[in-house]
């Protein structure tokens, strides 16, 4: 007689990039392990690796991960993770004030979201005649930045043009050369590349304030917690 079959529920979120309503699952035991073996292994490709595997997996292969911003893939674990072990999770935060404390701090995933700066915009005007239309790093591109040089930082950012219009002419990236990206930027005046700059600085991303009291001080501070690695608990 074939054992019975365990049915996982299925909820709903919506991505924070496109809007778009994503059915997902919450992860199972062999997907845990994966995510535990990745952790301990230190390892940021097994991470990354284990996080695409898990959404993949929990979202019915219904997506395409590894075209997702990143923030998108951070939002969407978040909301898995809370799903499947509970919402409530416990960290270690530095008191600010002497930045060596440790606090141990309950925080409720539910209450994360992904924060929008209202000042950004994914269009940059480079000139009068020409402007930029960006696209955000994706997984691979953020694995890169973790860990990278001058030169891979331009190939990010070559990476994220999705557009160049001069005047009425509209160019794609994904068909310009490198080489014409790279001149094209390294063109620029100080101030014009600092628009560069100012879009991935304001990009949407994962934050968090959580307040804490410095037992030994007594002092109260508000710390920002940004990015996934701080949820990985």
């Amino acid at each position: 007689m074939a054992l019975p079959k365990l049915e996982a529920p299925v909820h709903s979120l919506t991505l924070p990039s496109s809007g778009e309503q994503v059915k997902f699952r919450p992860f199972l035991v062999k997907e845990q392990k994966l995510l535990i073996l990745a952790e301990e292994s230190k390892n940021q490709d097994d991470l990354y690796n284990a996080l695409k595997d898990i959404i993949d997996g929990c979202t019915f292969n219904k997506l395409s991960v590894n075209a997702l911003p990143m923030f998108d893939v951070e939002y969407l674990f978040l909301k898995i993770r809370a799903k499947s072990v509970g919402s409530k999770i416990n960290v270690n935060v530095i008191c600010p004030d002497d930045k060596e404390t440790q606090v141990m701090t309950e925080i409720d995933l539910d209450d994360i979201d992904v924060q929008i700066d209202e000042k950004h915009t994914n269009v940059i005007q480079v000139n009068d005649d020409i402007k930029l239309v960006m696209q955000y790093p994706i997984m691979d591109d953020v694995k890169i930045l973790k860990n990278t040089s001058t030169m891979e930082m331009f190939k990010i950012i070559n990476k994220c043009v999705k557009e160049l219009h001069h005047g009425e002419n509209i160019y794609n990236g994904p068909d310009m050369a490198e080489k014409e990206l790279d001149e094209f930027f390294e063109s620029m005046s100080p101030d014009q590349f600092m628009k560069v700059n100012d879009f991935f600085d304001t990009m949407p991303r994962l934050r968090h304030y959580v307040s804490v009291t410095n037992p030994n001080t007594k002092v109260e501070s508000k710390v920002l917690m940004e990015g996934l690695e701080h949820f990985l608990v």
